[in-house]
């Protein structure tokens, strides 16, 4: 597992032992077993190479020892607080979409906004998907709502390639990739991820339904040090309208 890491961040041994203030050898017998690492070990290194805090979990369930980072329910009295805070962001953004996503882009919340425009652009109706991913790539969902689909959902595709490769051990992950790349029309080049290529920084969504033509661009909150394994994998998408026009319907629509 800790050679999966460091080949992911394209470390050397030798540039993780010096990173990490350990000798080579010693971090060589780690990764082949012939020496057992400390907890204390197992932090460093984890810290070193950005490890998530599920994955921190593991290395350390691996090494011998009890995982050290909770992983509670959004819904738990101890997350509360959290939750009033990311109840009262998806309120302060209407009258525009908001969003609470976990790592796998699963919708957790909405405001009225986000809602009233899905179904605006469903005709009505609710979106056949809890899973913001398979939304956009679904042709039954809101695809078709996309006035710039291919740009839109190429770049949440490398995103997505990117979260895969920087957790091997996510199969969740894996698995959503091998879903999205599986819908009619995704482009067949797109299974193929370069190191370089890096999603855009900012990407206005533009949708063309039932006579208005809409533009968005989002802005993404995570929550900062994070001790505990929910919280770590959240984040809040507030979209903004990109135009005048935008901004109006979402009033009107409110």
């Amino acid at each position: 597992m800790l050679r999966e890491w460091r080949i992911v961040r394209r470390l050397s041994q030798l540039d993780l032992a010096l990173q990490a203030d350990i000798s080579a050898r010693h971090l060589s017998y780690v990764e082949t077993g012939k020496a057992q690492p400390s907890r204390d070990m197992i932090a460093r290194l984890s810290d070193t190479l950005e490890v998530p805090l599920r994955q921190r979990n593991a290395l350390l369930v691996a090494g011998g020892f009890a995982p050290v980072y909770p992983e509670t329910g959004l819904d738990a009295p101890k997350l509360a607080q959290m939750r009033y805070a990311v109840e009262a962001m998806l309120a302060q953004q209407e009258p525009y979409p908001a969003f609470l996503l976990n790592k796998h882009w699963d919708v957790l919340m909405a405001n009225e906004a986000a809602k009233k425009l899905n179904r605006f652009m469903l005709g009505g109706r609710d979106s056949k998907h809890g899973n913001m991913l398979r939304q956009i790539f679904d042709p039954d969902d809101l695809r078709p709502a996309f006035a710039n689909w291919e740009e839109l959902a190429g770049n949440l595709l490398r995103h997505l390639q990117n979260e895969a490769a920087a957790a091997p051990a996510d199969g969740k992950a894996q698995a959503l990739l091998d879903e999205m790349l599986a819908y009619p029309g995704v482009p067949r080049h797109w299974r193929h991820r370069t190191p370089d290529s890096a999603p855009a920084p900012v990407l206005t969504t533009s949708f063309d339904r039932h006579g208005e033509q809409l533009g968005f661009f989002s802005t993404i909150t995570t929550f900062g040090t994070p001790r505990d394994v929910t919280l770590a994998e959240l984040h809040i998408e507030s979209c903004f309208p990109a135009d005048a026009r935008t901004a109006a319907f979402c009033r009107r629509l409110r």
